[in-house]
């Protein structure tokens, strides 16, 4: 059942939306770009205003923390599309299909057979991004640029939709140059890419970003995470 809330112009998470959402139209040429609100660590409570404003497409990390907010949320708000930007373990891959619409971090070959698996089981097969470690860090997730055409290619030979690549820049370098080599490498395989995030999202619009995943931008400070 759809809810319809009243909107609170004035609530930070509805002003905080509004203006990222004029900074990517500012930035934005001729494509389209759209807006992955982040809610990791915020809770329903928090998430609603942006639901009434209108806002429908949502980010988390973590399996476990969106089972717990975002099937409530759903019964109450429609149209809502759900990534899933954390990693993803393989012993997930099930409940993460059952949930996500599209999962954003399929990395490596074990996660992309676990997806396949899992959504022959549960009957829905989400979208999916390839994550790219475009800075090679060594203790970052993702497949090496160059190793990149062979992973689209089993993610296929899987029945994978892969719609684009992913990646997030090493923090402590200009961001530009890795978004500009990662819309190389999907223009080179014919898919959009999602790129930047609450500081640099405006960069990743410029750069030709199709999906940008902000959340403190909007939200504002994260409370802690809970270890459990």
């Amino acid at each position: 059942m759809t809810h319809v809330a009243a909107i609170d112009e004035h609530h930070p998470t509805v002003v905080g939306l509004r203006e990222v959402l004029a900074k990517i139209a500012a930035a934005r040429g001729s494509h389209e770009v759209e807006l992955v609100a982040v809610s990791k660590t915020f809770d329903a409570d928090a998430i609603r205003p942006a639901l009434a404003a209108g806002h429908c497409v949502f980010g988390e990390n973590r399996v476990q923390e969106a089972k717990s907010k975002w099937p409530a949320l759903r019964e109450e708000y429609g149209g809502i599309v759900l990534h899933l930007i954390g990693p993803l373990q393989s012993n997930k891959a099930k409940e993460a299909v059952a949930l996500f619409d599209m999962i954003e971090s399929v990395d490596r070959e074990k996660i992309a057979t676990a997806i396949a698996k899992a959504a022959d089981t549960v009957g829905r097969m989400p979208r999916c991004l390839v994550q790219v470690n475009i800075g090679r860090e060594p203790q970052k997730a993702g497949v090496a640029p160059e190793e990149t055409a062979a992973l689209l290619d089993r993610c296929r030979a899987l029945g994978l939709p892969v719609e684009g690549l992913m990646t997030i820049p090493p923090v402590d370098e200009p961001p530009g140059p890795h978004f500009a080599a990662l819309k190389a490498l999907a223009d080179e395989h014919g898919l959009k890419t999602s790129m930047g995030m609450s500081g640099d999202y405006e960069e990743a619009v410029h750069q030709g970003a199709h999906w940008v995943r902000v959340g403190s931008a909007i939200f504002g400070k994260r409370p802690p995470l809970d270890p459990a």
